[in-house]
C-alpha cells in the first residue's frame, strides 16, 4: 500500500523576469534647477537621479505588454504554455475593463488572433502592494494544481505622476516588470505558509475617480508604511518560528537570518529608513542594543502618550524630532551600515535611474539585487530574501523566498542600462508640454522600435469613446 507524503510543499515562485522601461527620462540636475531645489537633496536626500518617463504614444497598458512579450520571447514560451495572466496596477485606464484584456490583445497582434483566449486573469489594485498579491493568488494557484501544468504571468506595471510643484514631483518614474510564477522555478522559491498581511482603511494617499495625480499626507503615509510592515513582519516572524522555517537562538534576531531585504521603493531613501526602522524594532530587546546605544552616544527616544498610534506619534511633536536625530544617528552606526551593505543596497541602485513604479518598485528592486549581487561575484545561491510589500489605503505584505541554485543561468546575462537601452534627456519644456498633455499620440519623442505603442483613443461615434487602439512597431 502506497503512502502519501503530507509534509511535502511543491517549490513554485519566481522562475525568471524581465522588465520594459520608457526611453525618456528627467535629469534630476534639470529638475533641480528648474525648481529650486538643492540638486543635494534629491542624488543623496530622496536617492534619485534620473526619472523614467512616457512617451506621448505610451500607456501603462503597453509597458505591461512589453514586459510580458520580453519574458515570453526570452523563455520560448508560446500562448498554450500559459494558463494565467494577471496585471497589477494603479494606473488603470478603464473602471471596468481589466488591464490584462489589453495586454492579451497586443500579445495576439504576435501570437495570433484568439492565442491567449485560454488564460484567465483579472487586473489587480491595491496601491503598490497589489503585485505582490497577485503573486501570492497565482502561486496558490499552481500549489493547489489548479494550473494544468501550465505557468503564470504576473505583471507589475505603473506610471507614479505627481502634481507640478508637490513633493512628491521628485518621485515620478515609470516601468513595468513581468514575472514567469511555475513550480520548481530557476530563480526564487517562495517560502510557504509565512505570508502575512495587515488591511487598514487609511487615507494616506490615494487618488479619486477622474483625478490624475493622487493626493498625499507624505509624512503619515511614509509613517503608515512602517508601521504597517512592521506589524505584518511580527506575524511572518511568528508563522516562521511556529512552522520550523526558521530557529532563533538566544540573542538572535530573525533578521539575522533573512540573507536579503527587498522592500517598497517610492524612493531610495526610503528604503534605507525602512531597513532602519525594522531594525530598531527587532534589535532594541537584544544584548546587542546596548552597544548600537553606545556607538550612539544617547538614548532611544520614548513617546510621551504610552498607545503609540500613529496619529499620537505624529502630534508628540518633541519625540518626531528626536527620534529623526536618534534615527540618522543610528543609519550612520557600523552595526546599520553593515546589514544595509550586505542585505540591501543592491536592491536599491535601480531606483536611483528610473524613479518611482508603485507597483512595480518593490520588484525592480529584485531584479536589482540579483544583478548587482551577481556583478560583486557574490554566491547568493541558497540564500532567503524577505520582502516588505506596502500599498497606501493601507495593506502590507511580508513574504520570504529563497533564491535557487539556478539562479545564475537567469542573472548572469543582466544588465540594466543594456535591457532598459539609450534613453532621451527631456529639457524642462518638454517635460512640462507632457505633463500638459499638450501633444497629441503622434507627436512622440522617441521612435517606437521593437515595442507596442498606443496609436489610437476614442472614435467617430459615442460607443468608440475612450476607445483605445495599440499596434507593434518593428
Amino acid at each position: 500500500m502506497s503512502t502519501v507524503r503530507t509534509d511535502f510543499v511543491m517549490p513554485v515562485g519566481i522562475d525568471d523576469l524581465a522588465i520594459y522601461v520608457p526611453k525618456l527620462y528627467l535629469d534630476y540636475r534639470d529638475f533641480a534647477e528648474a525648481r529650486g531645489i538643492d540638486p543635494q537633496k534629491l542624488e543623496y536626500g530622496i536617492g534619485i537621479k534620473r526619472m523614467a518617463m512616457v512617451d506621448t504614444n505610451q500607456d501603462s497598458a503597453c509597458m505591461a505588454a512589453n514586459a510580458c512579450l520580453k519574458l515570453m520571447q526570452k523563455n520560448n514560451l508560446a500562448p498554450e504554455d500559459i494558463g494565467r495572466l494577471y496585471v497589477a496596477t494603479e494606473s488603470s485606464i478603464d473602471e471596468s475593463k481589466a488591464m490584462n484584456s489589453f495586454v492579451v490583445g497586443m500579445l495576439e497582434l504576435i501570437y495570433g488572433e484568439d492565442s491567449l483566449e485560454h488564460a484567465g486573469g483579472i487586473e489587480c489594485k491595491f496601491a503598490c502592494v497589489s503585485g505582490s498579491y497577485a503573486l501570492y493568488d497565482n502561486a496558490n494557484w499552481i500549489r493547489a494544481e489548479e494550473n494544468n501544468r501550465k505557468a503564470a504571468i504576473v505583471v507589475v506595471s505603473d506610471i507614479a505622476k505627481y502634481d507640478v510643484g508637490s513633493t512628491g514631483e521628485y518621485t515620478q518614474g515609470a516601468g513595468a516588470v513581468a514575472m514567469l510564477i511555475k513550480e520548481d522555478p530557476r530563480l526564487l522559491a517562495f517560502d510557504a505558509k509565512v505570508t502575512s498581511t495587515t488591511i487598514k482603511n487609511e487615507y494616506d494617499f490615494y487618488r479619486p475617480c477622474g483625478r490624475e495625480t493622487p493626493l498625499v499626507n507624505g509624512t503619515y503615509s511614509n509613517l503608515l508604511y512602517l508601521i504597517q510592515v512592521r506589524k505584518a513582519f511580527d506575524s511572518y516572524k511568528e508563522k516562521a518560528i511556529r512552522t520550523g522555517l526558521i530557529r532563533i537562538n538566544d540573542g538572535e534576531s530573525i533578521t539575522d537570518h533573512i540573507d536579503f531585504f527587498t522592500v517598497h521603493l517610492p524612493y531610495r531613501r526610503m528604503g534605507e529608513k525602512a531597513l532602519a526602522y525594522l531594525l530598531r524594532h527587532e534589535w532594541r530587546t537584544l544584548p546587542r542594543w546596548e552597544l548600537v546605544i553606545k556607538e550612539i552616544g544617547f538614548r532611544e527616544p520614548v513617546p510621551r502618550d504610552p498607545r503609540g498610534t500613529i496619529e499620537s506619534i505624529l502630534l508628540d511633536t518633541v519625540f518626531m524630532k528626536a527620534d529623526e536625530q536618534f534615527r540618522k544617528s543610528f543609519m550612520q552606526t557600523s552595526y546599520y551600515n553593515e546589514v544595509y551593505e550586505k542585505k540591501l543596497s543592491s536592491s536599491l541602485e535601480a531606483s536611483g535611474i528610473i524613479g518611482n513604479l508603485y507597483t512595480a518598485s518593490m520588484y525592480m528592486g529584485l531584479r536589482s539585487l540579483l544583478e548587482y549581487e551577481n556583478k560583486k561575484n557574490h554566491n547568493i545561491g541558497g540564500k532567503r530574501i524577505g520582502f516588505g510589500s506596502y500599498g497606501s489605503g493601507s495593506s502590507a505584505m511580508v513574504f520570504s523566498g529563497v533564491i535557487q541554485e539556478a539562479y545564475k543561468e537567469i542573472v548572469r546575462d543582466m544588465n540594466l542600462e543594456e535591457e532598459i537601452g539609450s534613453r532621451t534627456k527631456l529639457t524642462m519644456d518638454e517635460y512640462q508640454s507632457l505633463r500638459e498633455n499638450q501633444l497629441t499620440l503622434s507627436d512622440s519623442y522617441v521612435r517606437a522600435k521593437d515595442e507596442f505603442i498606443l496609436v489610437k483613443i476614442g472614435g467617430t461615434t459615442a460607443d468608440k469613446a475612450g476607445f483605445r487602439e495599440y499596434c507593434f512597431c518593428d
